[in-house]
Formats: C-alpha cells, structure tokens, sequence
C-alpha cells in the first residue's frame, strides 16, 4: 500500500517539531487502531518518544484504492483516547 503524507499533515510535523518519519511508523506499527464517527476517517494510535517522554500520539488517515493518506498527528492528552471510546466517537477496529 503506497502511503501519501496530505499537506496538512507535513504542516502540523514542523509546527509540532515531530519527527517526519513517525506518522509512517506509527501507521505501520500500531496494533491499536478506530474509526472516528465524528469524521469517518481511520485513526492509529501508538505510544512513541515524543518530546523527550513517552506518549500515545495519533495519526488520522483514510484508505481508498490502495493509497493510505495520512492526514494528521497529534499527541493524545492524559485521558483523551479513553474519553473519545467511552463516548462512542471512536470505535475499535
């Protein structure tokens, strides 16, 4: 599967300083994945070094045709993915 970094997603990797091959990494990697009912898109979530501690972080992306787009990371607040799955807004894969 080709994986295509959105515009957008290589915004938010140099404002947020975080390393441009981790979205791949984390979308490759993770054995934790939702859908978020809010957007329809897909989301990977992966605990990762991030700011010299360790964090879960998350990648939003979408598959169509063979093509993964990434299209956003972020890392997840202390609580905010147990939050989102309580409240029905993502659900497990």
């Amino acid at each position: 599967m080709d994986i295509v970094y959105t515009a957008h997603l290589k915004t938010r990797l140099l404002l947020r300083q975080i390393d441009y091959a981790l979205p791949e990494k984390i979308f490759e990697e993770s054995t934790e994945r939702y859908y978020d009912a809010e957007n329809g898109h897909r989301v990977a979530v992966m605990k990762v070094m991030l700011y010299d501690r360790e964090r879960e972080t998350m990648v939003a992306y979408v598959e169509e045709r063979g093509e993964a787009r990434l299209l956003t990371i972020h890392p997840l607040k202390d609580g905010q993915k147990d939050n989102r799955v309580a409240t029905g807004r993502w659900r497990k894969l």
